[in-house]
């Protein structure tokens, strides 16, 4: 086995970078896939490689040094040139990519992701596919982390220079209400005495709807906060409330649609957008390919049934 200490290497600084990320050696090496020890170990070869302490271990959780903060900025480009340099090799011959990680938004998990996946895998043959699914913000803190290559996700607002994005959908917020409330009567009368089942804050679209509600001065009676689309449409298709949501969510309860009714917004409109992003210059053509792959089958897989189902999405249900 050949020593490394006294070296710097690109394990070392990967290990650091991940320990940085996480403020914990536990888990940055279930992150990285090894053992605690051998983490601290990598820890410590770097540290004396470079002659000063990175971390403070004593701290929990574990904090940067000056020292560290300073070197985190160099870490981050080191890793993000030997990215750069590995995938110059590799898509050379695009057909030899041996692995990609994809994290892809929960909300396409039964319908766009198998296809996409399917397609993909014929065009690399001998890739090997780890696939990731959740809330966008998870999904963009692992890209972050390297954890991931590629996300489609929603849009959180964050952006930063290493960032290659391709915006893909975009889609409205509605309104699902219990079959046949409305009626003929005024759609804001009849939520405002309806209770209102909210997507969790705990997630970005939660707290994106909570905003707008906040911005609109609406005072509503929000007594139910769940994080399942299941769950809150089958609330409102018992008759429990109402609850805001988008296509894609009520898509993925879609055998609660016989007991609800969408209806646009009784209020200001509010969208969302859906991108697909990577590390800019990273993966060559690939991101851009896996773009316009994604977008065809939006528009064959939701787009055109959903609007052919409600015509009054049309245009702003649409693929970008």
């Amino acid at each position: 086995m050949v020593e490394t200490a006294g070296r710097i290497t690109l394990w070392g600084v990967e290990v650091f970078v991940a320990i940085a990320d996480e403020q914990s050696i536990s888990v940055a090496a279930r992150r990285l896939g090894v053992s605690p020890s051998s983490v601290s170990q990598q820890l410590t070869n770097l540290e004396g490689a470079l002659g000063t302490s990175l971390l403070d271990r004593s701290a929990r959780p574990i904090t940067l040094t000056v020292a560290g903060s300073l070197f985190l900025k160099r870490a981050q480009t080191i890793l993000n040139e030997a990215e750069q340099a590995k995938a110059e090799l590799t898509l050379g011959a695009m057909s030899q990519l041996s692995r990609l990680r994809l994290g892809m938004i929960e909300d396409f998990d039964a319908d766009v992701t198998p296809r996409l996946l399917a397609e993909v895998a014929g065009h690399l043959k001998s890739t090997r596919f780890l696939l990731e699914t959740g809330a966008s913000h998870r999904l963009h803190d692992q890209l972050d982390a390297r954890a991931l290559d590629v996300v489609v996700a929603a849009d959180t607002g964050v952006s930063a220079p290493w960032m290659e994005v391709h915006p893909l959908l975009e889609e409205p917020f509605i309104a699902a209400v219990p079959k046949g409330v409305i009626g003929t009567r005024n759609p804001a009368d009849v939520l405002k005495d309806l209770p209102l089942v909210q997507y969790t804050a705990r997630h970005h679209m939660g707290r994106v709807i909570s905003n707008h509600l906040a911005r609109q001065n609406l005072r509503l009676d929000n007594r139910f906060e769940l994080d399942s689309y299941h769950a809150i449409m089958a609330m409102v298709a018992s008759g429990a409330g109402w609850t805001i949501i988008t296509p894609l969510g009520f898509l993925r309860a879609q055998r609660f649609r016989d007991a609800a009714d969408l209806i646009e917004l009784p209020f200001a409109p509010l969208t969302r957008r859906i991108n697909l992003v990577a590390r800019k210059d990273v993966l060559g053509e690939l991101p851009s390919d896996l773009a316009a792959k994604c977008k065809t089958l939006l528009d064959q897989l939701i787009v055109n049934p959903v609007v052919g189902a409600y015509p009054w999405l049309d245009g702003n249900l649409r693929v970008l």
